[in-house]
């Protein structure tokens, strides 16, 4: 009996062994498991062992074969340019061939996304199945901010001049490709003296795929303050030429008479200065202005002199150039007023 009893007992045993090793390998070895581990390590944020999963990182042969610039920078495949992800679950595994296809869904800082991932066998590590991902699940956001050479993705500052592949010769209209993570959020935003803009939310959820966004970073109050000082600076210094036509100023008085005195100028209104984006300057709108002559005008006909006191409305218009060493260059124009 006692034999019978432990032969029962084996047998049990060993028909429990089966099934126990199909649990562990759903739970840890699975396709499953694998794509459950590499969205831990994005929500922990440790962009480092999420590289190293295998068919995550990339080489610039891989990108230009799927059409994606070769050139993408990696400057936010690190922990402080990922934004966490929440509510992260597993709701679908469906097997092609040799790929299987895994969708997650999740919470991305309140974004709602889903993401599948196609993975493939890699060998096994004694009975345990090792697992790969098929297509890579980075992705390339093709950034391109206008007004700004500097912007921050979820808080990381970036140089358009450090990610470039021309460097400092970088052309600042010119899209910068960035392999980010999928899935992730990516926030977007200027914060400069020069220029701001609210963030613009960019959600990473495609893998393998390219995410074309644009931003206008708008001229900050502090940078309108400066740029309309400058105009009113020009605009004096102009009324001290003591000429009709002041050279290189957007006013002028024009006579068919001879004049008798020097001209004196002054600036009765200055223009209220609005500065937009223009590629990669920016320009000054056309604004209305008021000049004011004093000149003593004698008559080619008579003779006669005759004193002239009169108000000259003008247009200022004008473009502003960033320099490279954050320098800014004003060119104050406009249509001259007959």
């Amino acid at each position: 009996m006692d034999l019978t009893l432990m032969g029962v007992v084996g047998l049990l045993l060993v028909a429990a062994v089966p099934a126990t090793w199909g649990a562990l390998e759903r739970q840890f070895y699975s396709p499953t498991a694998f794509v459950e581990r590499y969205l831990g390590m994005l929500a922990d944020g440790d962009a480092a062992q999420a590289l190293a999963v295998p068919g995550v990182a990339v080489s610039s042969a891989e990108l230009e074969a799927a059409g994606l610039p070769a050139t993408a920078n990696e400057a936010l495949l690190r922990e402080a340019a990922i934004a966490p992800l929440r509510n992260v679950r597993v709701v679908g595994e469906e097997v092609d061939g040799d790929i299987t296809r895994v969708t997650v869904e999740y919470d991305a800082r309140g974004y709602p996304g889903t993401t599948t991932f196609a993975v493939e066998r890699d060998g096994a590590i004694g009975l345990a199945p090792t697992w790969r991902f098929a297509t890579s699940p980075l992705a390339v956001m093709n950034l391109q901010v206008a007004g700004s050479m500097q912007f921050d993705v979820n808080g990381f500052t970036i140089d358009k001049r450090q990610v470039s592949p021309n460097g400092a010769d970088a052309d600042p209209m010119a899209p910068v490709p960035l392999l980010v993570f999928s899935p992730g959020l990516y926030s977007v935003s200027v914060d400069t003296a020069i220029s701001s803009t609210p963030g613009v939310a960019v959600l990473s959820d495609i893998p393998f795929d390219a995410i074309p966004v644009q931003v206008q970073a708008q001229a900050t109050d502090e940078f309108v303050a400066v740029v309309q000082e400058e105009v009113e600076k020009f605009l004096t210094a102009c009324t001290t030429q003591e000429v009709l036509q002041p050279t290189a100023c957007p006013f002028g008085y024009f006579v068919q008479d001879r004049i008798d005195s020097l001209p004196k100028w002054s600036i009765t209104q200055q223009p209220t200065v609005e500065v937009t984006p223009d590629g990669a300057g920016w320009s000054i709108q056309p604004a209305e202005a008021v000049a004011h002559i004093e000149v003593e005008i004698r008559s080619l006909f008579d003779g006669k002199v005759r004193p002239v006191s009169e108000d000259v409305p003008f247009i200022v218009k004008g473009s502003i150039t960033v320099q490279p060493d954050g320098r800014v260059s004003i060119v104050v124009t406009g249509p001259d007023t007959r």
